[in-house]
């Protein structure tokens, strides 16, 4: 018998100061990679709010530094700012060895979209190696770090930002990195999309008894950043599923609403592996479902916990070669 889907007070129209509202997160030390524009300055700015410690990993610090000080403006408390490059693994090492102190919450929310096939200079695939794996070795390489602030509060949380597109396309593991394939970058994107629903439910399964869950978001369509590099196709083929329904455009904090539920909202405490959209739990549908008849499911293939464990087994393989 499957569990009943996890629902919350909240929707597609609650904002991210909606879901802080009343909350206390004094003590609480959150990193958000990506916190230089869109999600990532609404996700720590709605954190800092409600009295969290908040370190913005960013490619480039002086813009964080900007961003800092706009938070800090508006709620009194400065988040620190530290470097990080999730295409370059010295980065992330670099990263995790300066991180010495507790961690009770990781938002992933860092990723981008290329036009065109481009690769990190190790030979990986641009999106797969920056939305997938360079969090995949953030997160790993912050476990004991995670475990440590479980132990503090009860709890630890990863939350990995997803998104509808995960539906387009699995995980080839015959081709990862676009070496045989002609480059499709909705698909490369997508399937990097799917691993980051897929890192969650091995994540949570692997860390679980740390006091440690993940959970992966969808925030929904969102106008940021993330399309300045899309071709004409991109957008053309995004214009089309606003049109047919797949999507309603959201503002960027009604966006980091969903990311901040699975952050700090009592309904997702102490258990992951979950796929949420618009706040809530969502419904799974089958592999050969149409995007546009399910706007707001997960397709099975990003939930296998089989997959799971692949796509975790082949990561560490890849970041260790």
């Amino acid at each position: 018998m499957t569990s009943p889907l996890i629902t919350t007070r909240f929707a597609a129209s609650s904002t991210a100061a909606d879901v802080i509202k009343g909350l206390d997160l004094l003590g609480v030390r959150a990193i958000v990679t990506g916190a230089s524009s869109g999600l990532g300055v609404e996700t720590a700015r709605a954190l800092a709010a409600a009295g969290a410690s908040v370190t913005l990993a960013v490619r480039n610090p002086a813009a964080g530094a900007n961003i800092a000080a706009m938070i800090e403006a508006s709620t009194m408390r400065r988040p620190v700012v530290a470097r990080l490059d999730l295409a370059d693994v010295g980065s992330i090492t670099a990263f995790v060895n300066a991180w010495d102190k507790p961690l009770h919450l990781l938002v992933n929310n860092a990723g981008l979209v290329t036009a065109g096939l481009e690769r990190t200079m190790a030979g990986r695939e641009l999106q797969f190696a920056t939305n997938h794996l360079g969090h995949h070795a953030l997160a790993s390489g912050l476990h004991q770090a995670l475990a440590a602030g479980a132990m503090e509060r009860g709890e630890a949380r990863v939350v990995a930002l997803s998104s509808t597109a995960h539906m387009r396309a699995g995980i080839d593991f015959d081709d990862l990195d676009f070496d045989h394939r002609p480059y499709n970058p909705q698909t490369a994107y997508a399937q990097s999309k799917t691993a980051n629903s897929l890192f969650a439910v091995e994540a949570t399964r692997k860390w679980a008894d740390d006091g440690i869950t993940a959970n992966a978001v969808n925030p929904g369509g969102i106008v940021t950043g993330l399309q300045r590099n899309f071709s004409e196709q991109q957008r053309a083929s995004l214009n089309a599923a606003e049109a047919a329904g797949v999507f309603t455009y959201k503002t960027i904090e009604q966006g980091a609403a969903t990311t901040m539920v699975a952050a700090v909202s009592d309904e997702f405490a102490h258990t992951g592996g979950h796929y949420l959209d618009d706040c809530r739990e969502a419904y799974t549908v089958p592999d050969d479902a149409a995007m546009a008849d399910h706007p707001h499911g997960v397709k099975a293939w990003a939930l296998d916990p089989a997959l799971a464990q692949r796509l975790w087994t082949v990561s560490d393989e890849l970041l260790s070669s």
